[in-house]
């Protein structure tokens, strides 16, 4: 498999790639600091968006997302993917389902469940093994939920918080989809349609769903 290759949606050779990885684009880093670096800015730059469902194949393009100010984690897991791959490192999506379980009301409210799915994560190569790094949540949002920020040290896999800072539970892993070469569009919007059917049903013919 090849994770380091540019593709329709991992288009590191575009500008606004580009533009994101030059102060990592150093040779005075090392891979791992480049790959913590640009885990931070994904983090933290781009707010965590879960409601603007993108139903088209050009909404999963990096260099569209890297254009907006927020995203949802496939969309954030995405971008990282793409940063990795322009600065030599092997990146990859990982899929899975997770539970959220703290400041869920309008989550259920718009889903009608707490349940995130698919979920984005990202798998990183690094010193010849793959690491496991969510950058979906970011900083400004987990101090509202009373939840440590998610860190990545390049050595470790950097997962979802299970309890925030008052010892209740946060986030819960429900099922492991694996990972893939490329985004798998296909796979995405069948699961979005399984598990959101009444959302997806309000909206037949759209391009993009914006939740309110």
């Amino acid at each position: 498999m090849d994770y380091l290759s540019s593709t329709y949606f991992f288009d590191y050779e575009t500008e606004a790639i580009q533009e994101i990885i030059q102060e990592f684009n150093s040779e005075t880093l090392s891979p791992k600091e480049k790959a913590k670096q640009v885990y931070l800015k994904v983090r933290d730059h781009w707010r965590y968006d879960p409601y603007h469902i993108h139903l088209t194949g050009e909404g999963y393009k990096a260099s569209i997302i890297a254009k907006k100010s927020h995203g949802h984690c496939i969309d954030k897991a995405i971008l990282l993917i793409t940063c990795l791959r322009a600065l030599g490192i092997p990146a990859r999506i990982h899929l899975a389902k997770v539970k959220n379980h703290i400041g869920v009301e309008r989550l259920i409210e718009k889903f009608g469940t707490n349940e995130l799915t698919p979920h984005g994560i990202v798998n990183i190569h690094l010193d010849g093994k793959w690491l496991k790094a969510s950058p979906a949540f970011n900083e400004a949002l987990c101090e509202k939920c009373n939840v440590a920020p998610l860190e990545f040290d390049g050595e470790n896999d950097s997962m979802f918080q299970e309890y925030n800072n008052d010892g209740n539970v946060f986030m819960e892993y429900l099922e492991d989809y694996g990972h893939f070469e490329d985004v798998p569009l296909d796979f995405i919007f069948n699961n979005m349609k399984e598990h959101y059917s009444g959302i997806m049903d309000l909206h037949p013919g759209a391009t993009e769903i914006r939740i309110k």
